[in-house]
């Protein structure tokens, strides 16, 4: 049998960019070479593509593959079809997971990993995000959102509304940043006032969410139609918040996994998931977290990630460990579910049939 000829695409324009390049590196490493061709592709910072030779051993370092990149050509992003079989984009954030990679991949008529267009869009969006959540009854926080322009011009009515229908303490983020980047917990109307400027940075549009006290949990989805939820995981960091710090750091994180939790807890949580990953119509894989609002006994639904840290110690591949599936065994699963997905697109009519 040929191999199949599988192309990472890792870096880009993010402040994950690193946090990629680790991920790449980790797939690369654990992919069986008797069954597939790995081709680098990589995405500079500031959006240059690169296309490597054929990794067919395992590599050192993160360095060693930016450079194995970096030396090899310019690809013609249209002509990748016909070098590679499947896409396994692992960019983290902006132009990674929001939708812009998976559009220029369904162009180009190239398979791919991970989840479509739109729920990469809905995902990566925290309003858009909610708004859906609401729209198909999930339980989660209250929120307000804004874009920069009001902030500029309408400050002092934004900080009452935000007072008076939200509260303090309360979580200031940009809508479309991932890994707790410019997100703010402020504690009165000055720390408030910095966390909009701080969250406008980096996004047009800004969400301010009501503070819930609770055990943050989190659970993996596998699939396309047919989902398979891992066990239940539970972060308990030293830091206010998960921050970024706490998520690739470690600083004073600790992940318990499996999380000890009530049976219904764990029941509820599954069944959460596995609706929302459906409400934004979400393929291969997701990372969804939760409150767990243990003095109310409520779960609420915080978000989804639909390309999460995919290390072997990121919280979605430990997950799915513990549930039996290695990781080895997961990147194999993940690009069946995408051939799978990319067969099902392609078997829409493009042309309907004219009738006499």
């Amino acid at each position: 049998m040929s191999k199949t000829r599988l192309g990472i695409i890792y870096g880009g324009k993010s402040s994950e960019h690193e946090v990629s390049l680790n991920t790449a590196l980790a797939i690369m490493n654990a992919v069986d070479f008797e069954n597939y061709e790995v081709i680098p592709i990589y995405i500079s910072l500031d959006g240059v593509w690169a296309q490597g030779v054929q990794i067919s051993q395992k590599v050192q370092s993160v360095d060693e593959l930016r450079f194995s990149a970096i030396t090899g050509q310019q690809p013609n992003v249209f002509h990748l079809k016909g070098q590679i079989d499947i896409a396994f984009p692992v960019i983290h954030g902006p132009f990674g997971e929001d939708g812009t990679i998976q559009g220029l991949l369904e162009m180009v008529d190239i398979p791919y990993v991970g989840t479509g267009v739109l729920g990469s869009a809905l995902g990566m969006d925290k309003v858009a995000m909610k708004n859906v959540f609401g729209e198909v009854g999930l339980p989660q926080c209250n929120y307000l959102s804004y874009v920069r322009t009001q902030l500029q011009e309408e400050k002092q009515t934004l900080l009452n509304e935000i007072e008076q229908q939200i509260g303090y303490p309360c979580f200031v983020k940009p809508a479309n940043m991932g890994s707790s980047v410019g997100i703010s917990k402020a504690k009165d109307r000055q720390s408030l006032e910095e966390a909009l400027r701080l969250a406008s940075q980096f996004d047009r549009k800004i969400i301010v969410e009501e503070n819930i006290e609770g055990r943050e949990v989190e659970i993996g989805v596998l699939g396309n139609e047919t989902l398979r939820v891992s066990v239940v995981g539970e972060i308990v960091s030293s830091n206010e918040f998960y921050d970024y710090e706490a998520k690739y750091k470690n600083a004073g994180t600790e992940l318990i996994i499996p999380a000890q939790l009530p049976e219904g807890v764990i029941a509820e949580v599954a069944r959460l998931a596995k609706k929302a990953f459906r409400a934004l119509d979400a393929s291969g894989l997701s990372r969804i977290d939760f409150f767990w609002d243990e003095q109310n006994d409520r779960v609420l639904i915080n978000e989804i990630n639909t390309m999460p840290g995919f290390t072997p110690f990121s919280m979605y591949p430990m997950l799915f460990q513990e549930t039996g599936v290695s990781y080895r065994q997961l990147i194999d699963e993940l690009i069946k579910l995408g051939f799978e997905r990319y067969r099902d697109r392609n078997s829409n009519t493009i042309v309907a049939e004219k009738f006499e």
